[in-house]
This record gives C-alpha cells, structure tokens and sequence, in this order.
C-alpha cells in the first residue's frame, strides 16, 4: 500500500484523536450493563431512524458516485441485527460460566480500535461497528476512504450528538477529518486494535503496523444451482434470491452473486427466470465490449464500472439496454472457460453476472467451483440452491471459503440476517485462505478481551492406554 511520508500536522492530528479516545474508553469502561446497553440502543436508533439514514444513502451516493439509493436504504437493517446480537449478549464482569470446568470468564474492553472504513460502506461500517464497540466499552476512531469523508464523518457526527445527549463521552467515536494512506498508518500504529474493512492492500498494510489486527477478503461469490432445483417454484426461488443478491447496491459488496453454476437440465430454464426477474442477455459481441471497459489487457479490474448501474454498464461499454433491466448476464461457459485468463470468472463488483453450465454428477459443479476460486475470492463465501443433504455436505467439505448460503441471497445472508444464524457484522474474516486470521464474521468476540478465571476440579487424565491406544508402552513413563 504505497503512501507518502506522513507530516507532522497529521501526526499531531492523529496523536489529539487517539488520546482523545483513549480518555474517552476509561469512562465508558466505568459504565455498568444496562449503562452500555442503552448507550447501544440509542446509537443504533439515531442512525437507524430511515428520515436520517435515507439521507445518509442519498449522500453516500453522492459524493462517492457509487451504488445505488434505493438498495443502500436496507443496509441499516444490518444496524438492527448487530444490536439485536449485542441486547441478547453480556460484556461486562462475567459473560461465561463453565462449572464442569471450573471455568469463569470476564470481559474486558480492548481498547482504542482504529476502523478503516471502505468506500462501499462509508456509513454502515462505523455505525455497525460502533455498537460493538460501545458493547465491548471500546473506543473508535474512524478513518474514512477519502472519497467518503464527508458523508462518513456526518454519520459520525450524529453518534457523537447522540452520546453527548446521553451523557456519555463523545469521543467514544472520532472520524479523520482529512484522511489520507499515511495518516491511516500513523492512527494503525497508535491504536489497540485495528478493524480493516476493505480491499487486500488496506488488510496488508494494517497487519504490517504491529498492531492486532482483524481483516477483510476479497470476494467472488459463486452460486451452484443443482438439479433438485427442478420445479417452477424453485427455480423462480433461485433466480430471485439472485437478483437479490446481484442488484444490491449496485453489486458493490463482496457477497453480491458474481458467478452461477448451473446443472445443465434446468440451465435454459434458470435463465429465463433470471431474465423475468430482471436480467438483461449480453450476447457475445456485447460481452466483449463490456470486458473492455471491466478489465484491463492485464485482468486489473477498472474503476469506472464499479458499482454502477447496468445501463450505465452497458452506456459505458458502447451499447444501450431497456430502462427496466436490473443486472446484465453473460455466458461464462463451462469449466474450460474459467482461469485467470477468463476474466468474466473473477470478481466484478458491479451489476455484472456470469453463468456457467455444468453437466452430470455433483462432482463436476464443485470442480467448477474449485477452480472459480482459483481466480480469486478464496476464503469469502459460495452458495447452494439444494435439497439434497449429500450435495450441501459435499460443497460444504470441498469449498475454500468460510461462509456457505444454503437456498438464501448470499449478500442478505453471508453477514448475518433475520432468516439465518450467521453473526451481523460489515467485516467477514476469510482465514488463511484470504490472508486473514480468522475465518468468521467479526463480531463482539473480537471487540473484547476474556479473562479466564480457572479454579480447581477433580484430576482430568487418562489413563496411558486410554491416550496412546495401540502405541502404548508399559514403560513409556520410565526413563
């Protein structure tokens, strides 16, 4: 992540703000549960009321020239389902009891948390994350993309006026004012804890402070719809989970669908559902114009087609398509036509999807797979549309991601939803496989430190030929 030299005005900045934060941590870790709960609920509700939040998308919009209004609005959904998680959960004194064990386990706060905020989210993430935060009796400071500065530091603003109102310290949230790479690495360095929501160069450049530090993958999400999806009704289902998925947010997220795998007996059938739910065919002269304006001759993704409409795609790409398409289909082919060669096999973040047709045994699909996340997106998430038990544990032994959509829109359901038990979060750790330490969804966990308290209990060891088995020697415990 390349950066100039910081200056002395940002390193006083940023020295002001962490100390600010850090006077502003030791009184919220004062606080008592039911202080800390309302302090969420007050938060949440001031960024979640629709008059503010709507706004709030309008201006992200805005000033950041990407997605889409309409969609970002039922982001603040995910505001409620991290402050439902946080309601159901203690942090402070105990939060576990173990008696079997002889286990107790107290919460502690982990400090200044420094959040890079991505230019996708520029509201969502220091909302979502502040609840936690505020849960775990953190502080934060935000360092906006500088593309989103403005919008991101309002949304800032109108936490910190709703901590003052509560009289509790404003500064449990702050916001770069002028951000910039250097002035990120210089807050990194300074803070307890870094949060890095974003792209693997922001991710790598935050685990090179020497500071702890949870990241973000890349994604590539990639749908299998096998041959139990074999009915009108399901494959309707599939088709508008989909759509869900591609067209929110104008495809900006790493959960929008960017892949399906098709069986080939409902492949024809799959599409035209698509295209009633929205899709609009690209044929293969229009699919060439649009990998121009994608990629570059090398697969470096574009950024003026990131994140846009598909009109605006298509405009962009050299032709027109009706006012009424949400998303732009293209033929991918089989598995010879996936690599890193193939660039419609790689991750599009935008109104863009590719379609792939597998033929015979299940088997076939998870090669496709296998081989999509090759290209990219290892370690973030797929999907299945199934009923078949066998063919949901194959894909669940066999994929490299971390997250699996069974029947459900992968960007609804990958960071938490109403409809499934994931964890709420804007933050997936993607494990080793994306360059992450962990590979769930970030969540209060890992806004705490836990203190085990271990007391005595009755001797727990077996017995040497219960441990060794078949490799047990009688004289194993004499030199």
């Amino acid at each position: 992540m390349a950066s100039r030299e910081v200056t002395p005005e940002e390193i006083a900045m940023i020295e002001e703000l962490v100390k600010k934060a850090h006077a502003a941590q030791k009184i919220l870790e004062t606080y008592d549960q039911a202080r800390i709960d309302r302090l969420c609920q007050a938060v949440a509700a001031a960024v979640c009321d629709m008059k503010v939040w709507a706004k709030l998308s309008d201006e992200a919009v805005d000033e950041t020239a990407l997605g889409d209004k309409v969609t970002k609005r039922n982001k603040r959904n995910k505001i409620k389902l991290i402050l439902r998680d946080c309601l159901r959960q203690k942090s402070v004194g105990i939060i576990e009891e173990l008696p079997e064990k002889g286990i107790v386990k107290y919460a502690k706060p982990a400090g200044v948390i420094a959040s890079l905020v991505p230019t996708t989210n520029p509201c969502l993430t220091p909302a979502g994350q502040v609840v936690y935060a505020i849960k775990a009796r953190d502080a934060i400071v935000c360092s906006p993309h500088p593309r989103a500065k403005n919008v991101t530091n309002k949304c800032i603003n109108i936490i910190r006026e709703t901590l003052k109102r509560e009289g509790a310290p404003e500064d449990i949230i702050q916001g770069i004012p002028l951000p910039s790479i250097a002035a990120s690495i210089e807050l990194m360095k300074r803070c307890d804890l870094t949060i890095a929501t974003g792209g693997r160069p922001m991710v790598k450049s935050a685990y090179s402070t020497g500071v702890p530090a949870y990241g973000s993958g890349a994604g590539n999400a990639t749908v299998i719809i096998d041959d139990t999806c074999d009915t009108p009704e399901r494959q309707h289902e599939a088709a508008e989970n989909t759509r869900i998925s591609k067209c929110s947010d104008f495809g900006s997220g790493c959960s929008c669908d960017g892949n399906l795998v098709i069986h080939e007996s409902i492949y024809e059938n799959i599409v035209k559902e698509l295209v009633k739910e929205g899709a609009y065919l690209a044929n293969a002269e229009e699919a060439e114009k649009i990998k121009k304006v994608m990629w570059d001759e090398n697969g470096h993704r574009l950024p003026n087609t990131v994140a846009v409409s598909p009109q605006k795609l298509a405009l962009t790409a050299g032709f027109e398509i009706p006012a009424d398409r949400k998303f732009i289909a293209v033929t991918g082919g089989g598995i010879n036509d996936i690599g890193k060669t193939h660039f419609f096999s790689s991750e599009k973040l935008t109104t863009l999807l590719a379609l792939f047709k597998y033929e015979g045994e299940f088997e076939n699909a998870l090669d496709m797979m296998r081989k999509i996340f090759e290209v990219g997106g290892k370690g973030h998430s797929c999907g299945l549309y199934s009923f078949s038990d066998d063919h949901i544990n194959r894909l669940g032994m066999a994929a490299p991601v971390s997250r699996i959509m069974i029947r459900q829109p992968n960007n609804r359901g990958n960071s938490g939803s109403a409809w499934n038990g994931m964890p709420p979060t804007s933050s997936m750790g993607c494990g080793t496989w994306g360059g992450n330490i962990v590979s769930e969804n970030i969540t209060l966990k890992h806004y705490m430190n836990t203190t085990w308290v271990a007391r005595p209990m009755k001797k727990d060891m077996p017995s040497n030929e219960e441990l060794f088995g078949d490799f047990n020697k009688p004289d194993m415990d004499e030199e």
